[in-house]
């Protein structure tokens, strides 16, 4: 004789059906994160893009962003600390509304680069690597743009422009520095 058994249904809760890695704000660019940790397998070789992307949706790095990637990607954080450190396209500070970038290459430091971060700092408090405490202007500084023929250059907001003196430069920031 054979008896039935009745198997009980498993009942899913909505609850359930979040991600365990759901971050507690409820921001929803989290979820990008999250969706680009699954595309990835959640492998660890993946860091840099889930970083890119992160910056993406964040604008920066900041603490709570590089321990969410952390605990998904099962790294300790200092490994991610450690690449968001070393690769110049992430940033850990929030940028400002325009950008400066000085070129330090070569060519651009023996034509005068320095001259122009020198002028940027006594006249407008701007230093390599900040941001002002407005927001409006974050001044960084590069390697190499590679536009050595029209040397010392200066990329404002995406833009490159060559064979820039102090007062070129100085007229374009303190242009931003105005805004409102």
């Amino acid at each position: 004789m054979q008896t039935l058994r009745a198997q009980p249904k498993a009942i899913k809760s909505q609850g359930a059906k979040k991600a365990k890695n759901t971050h507690s704000s409820g921001d929803k660019r989290f979820k990008v994160l999250d969706m680009t940790m699954k595309r990835n397998q959640y492998r660890q070789d993946a860091l840099i893009e889930v970083l890119h992307k992160a910056q993406e949706a964040f604008g920066y790095l900041e603490e709570d962003v590089l321990l969410y990637v952390a605990r998904g990607l099962k790294l300790p954080l200092s490994r991610v600390y450690g690449v968001a450190t070393f690769y110049h396209l992430f940033s850990l500070k929030p940028k400002g509304a325009h950008t400066c970038v000085v070129c330090l290459g070569t060519a651009c430091y023996v034509k005068g680069a320095s001259a122009l971060l020198e002028t940027l700092d006594k006249v407008a408090s701007l230093h390599p690597g900040e941001t002002t405490p407005d927001g409006k202007v974050s001044l960084m500084t590069a390697r190499c743009i590679g536009a050595c023929g029209i040397a010392p250059a200066a990329v404002f907001d995406g833009k490159v422009c060559g064979k820039q003196t102090a007062e070129s430069v100085l007229e374009n920031v303190k242009g931003w520095l105005k805004e409102e």
